[in-house]
C-alpha cells in the first residue's frame, strides 16, 4: 500500500542524493549486490531471487521479527505488489465472461456510490489503471480508524467526490484496488482470499500465500516487521490500514518466484489466456506508464527501458519485483524494513547482463541525524531556560510579553510531526500516529518542543509570581552601580 503523502515522502527521500553506501565500477555478484543493499539500509531481513537463463538464484539474509532466520519460505507482507494479483483476479472474471474491463463499476457493484454524479461513468479498467478520478485530496484513505473490509471501504465513499473526470488523468490511489477487489467478491460470490487461492495460488503452487483485508491483520507464521532508525532496527507491529485488494497479500520468496514466472508465461499456462495475461502488462490510456496492476517502468527509477515492475511499501515491510519480457530476466526482493528495494531489483536484473550496479544511497540517515541533533539541542536549551527562570524573571520588569516566544515553541512542537502531511497539502493530527512508524524522530522532536516548552513556560510564569519586587530592584541597582562612568 502506498501511504501518500507520508510514504510518498519516503519514496522521494530514499532514492535521493546522499553519500553512496559503496561505489561500484564493475559488476558484482548477486550475493554481493544484496549485501551492499543490506549494509546501506541496515535491513533486518531480506529475501531476494534472480531469474535468469532458465535458472533461479535465491539469496536470503538476516532474521524476522521473532528472531528466526530468513528462508525462502519466510512470510512477508508484499504490500502494493498485491495489486498485480487483484488485477489478475479481475482478468480471470473477464476470461469467464462475467465482466468486461470497460464495464461501468455500478453495473457490477450497485453498492458503489459517491456524492458526485461522475462516479457513474467509472469503469473497471479505470480502477485498475488509477484513472478513476479518485484522489487522496477528497478521499483520505489513511484516516484512522481504518475500515477492515473492502465492503466498508466502498461504503465510506458515499459522501466523497472525484477530483477529475473518469479517465482524464492518472493518480495512484489505493482505494481503486479495494473497489476492484469488492467487484471480484460480489461477482464471484467469494472472498478475495478464497478466489485468489482457488483460481491462482493453488494452481500455481503458491501454497504459502494468502490475502487479508487489514494491513495489520495477524497471519499465522508471519512475524512482525521492523522500523530502522540510524541503523538501529527494532520490532514494530504493522500500522493499521485498509489493504484489501491493494496491499494485503502475504507471501514468500519461493511463491513470488512462481508468481513472476507465471506472469512471464513460463508456468500456469492453463490458468489465464495468454492474450489476457499480456494485457495486464500494457500501459493504459491516460495512465502514464501504469498498466493493470503493473508499471512499464524501471523499478529503481530512471529511464531504463523494457521493465514490467511494481513495488510495495508498508510501514514495516518493503519489496519490489520486475521482469523484462524481451530477455526473460526477472527479480523479486522482499524485506522487513524500510529501504529502496526497487533499486536492488533493477541492479539484480541488469547485473545478470554484466552491467555494474548503481550505488545505494540512504539519505534517511542524514535526515534522522539532523532530527536527533535538533531534539538534543532543543532539550538542552529548554532545560537551561527552565533552570534560569528565577534570574530571568528578576531581570525583566515587563517579562509577561516575553513569554510569547515559548508559546510559539510549543505550537511549533505540535506541528513538527505534521511536516509530511503539510508537504502533501493537508493537516491531519493522525500523522502524529503515523510518524511513530515512519519518522519516529519527528515525534521525538515534537515531544521535546512541547513538553520542554511547557516546562520552561511554567517555570517562567512561576518565577514571575514568586520573585520579590525588591529583589528585582536590588539587581537593577547593582547593575547600575557597576556601570563605568
Amino acid at each position: 500500500m502506498r501511504l501518500l503523502p507520508v510514504l510518498g515522502l519516503l519514496s522521494v527521500l530514499i532514492p535521493g542524493t546522499a553519500v553512496p553506501a559503496a561505489a561500484t565500477s564493475a559488476p558484482l555478484s548477486s550475493d554481493a549486490t544484496v549485501q551492499a543493499y543490506v549494509d546501506a539500509f541496515a535491513t533486518p531481513g531480506i529475501a531476494a531471487a534472480v531469474v535468469s537463463d532458465g535458472g533461479v538464484e535465491l539469496i536470503v539474509r538476516g532474521r524476522d521479527g521473532d528472531g528466526r532466520t530468513i528462508t525462502p519460505h519466510t512470510l512477508f507482507r508484499i504490500a502494493s505488489m498485491s495489486k498485480s494479483m487483484t488485477a489478475t483476479a479481475v482478468m480471470l472474471l473477464v476470461q469467464d465472461r462475467k465482466i468486461a474491463l470497460d464495464d461501468r463499476v455500478i453495473d457490477t457493484l450497485p453498492e458503489f456510490t459517491m456524492a458526485d454524479e461522475r462516479y457513474e461513468e467509472v469503469t473497471i479498467r479505470q480502477l485498475l489503471s488509477h484513472t478513476s478520478g479518485l484522489s487522496l485530496r477528497t478521499n483520505p484513505e489513511f484516516a484512522l480508524p481504518a475500515p477492515r473490509t473492502t465492503e466498508a471501504v466502498v461504503a465510506e465513499l458515499r459522501d466523497r467526490r472525484l477530483v477529475a473526470e473518469p479517465g482524464a488523468r492518472f493518480e495512484y490511489h489505493n482505494t481503486n484496488y479495494s473497489i476492484a477487489a469488492r467487484v471480484v467478491e460480489v461477482v464471484s460470490g467469494e472472498s478475495l482470499d478464497d478466489f485468489l487461492r482457488q483460481r491462482l495460488f493453488v494452481p500455481l503452487g503458491m501454497l504459502d500465500t494468502q490475502s487479508v483485508d487489514a494491513c495489520d491483520q495477524a497471519v499465522e507464521r508471519l512475524a512482525p516487521g521492523f522500523s530502522v532508525v540510524l541503523g538501529l532496527a527494532y520490532v514494530m507491529p504493522e500500522m493499521p490500514g485498509r489493504c484489501g485488494g491493494n496491499g494485503g497479500v502475504v507471501s514468500t520468496l519461493a511463491d513470488m518466484v512462481r508468481w513472476l514466472r507465471f506472469q512471464q508465461g513460463e508456468v500456469g499456462a492453463g490458468v489465464l489466456d495468454r492474450i489476457l495475461l499480456e494485457e495486464l502488462h500494457v500501459s493504459q490510456p491516460g495512465a502514464e506508464s501504469y498498466a493493470l496492476g503493473w508499471q512499464r517502468a524501471a523499478p529503481g527509477g530512471g529511464d531504463a527501458p523494457g521493465f514490467v515492475s511494481h513495488g510495495g511499501t508498508l510501514a514495516t515491510f518493503t519489496g519490489s519485483m520486475a521482469f523484462v519480457p524481451e530477455t526473460g530476466r526477472a527479480a523479486v526482493v522482499l524485506t522487513n524494513g524500510v529501504g529502496s528495494p526497487g533499486e536492488l531489483v533493477q541492479n539484480l536484473i541488469v547485473g545478470a547482463d554484466g552491467v555494474a550496479a548503481k550505488p545505494y544511497e540512504n539519505p534517511l540517515n542524514i535526515v534522522n541525524g539532523i532530527l536527533s541533533a535538533l531534539a538534543v539541542l532543543a532539550l538542552i536549551l529548554l532545560l537551561v531556560t527552565a533552570l534560569r527562570a528565577p534570574r530571568w524573571a528578576a531581570r525583566r520588569p515587563r517579562s509577561w510579553l516575553r513569554l510569547i516566544s515559548l508559546t510559539l515553541v510549543i505550537v511549533a512542537g505540535l506541528f513538527v510531526p505534521l511536516a509530511p502531511a503539510l508537504l502533501g497539502g493537508s493537516v491531519e493530527w493522525q500523522y502524529w500516529v503515523f510518524d511513530l512508524w515512519l519518522f519516529p524522530l519527528l515525534d521525538v522532536l515534537g515531544i521535546v518542543l512541547v513538553l520542554g516548552g511547557i516546562s520552561a513556560l511554567v517555570s517562567r510564569i512561576v518565577a514571575l509570581r514568586v520573585v520579590p519586587v525588591a529583589l528585582r530592584g536590588r539587581l537593577r541597582a547593582s547593575r547600575q552601580s557597576s556601570t563605568p562612568v
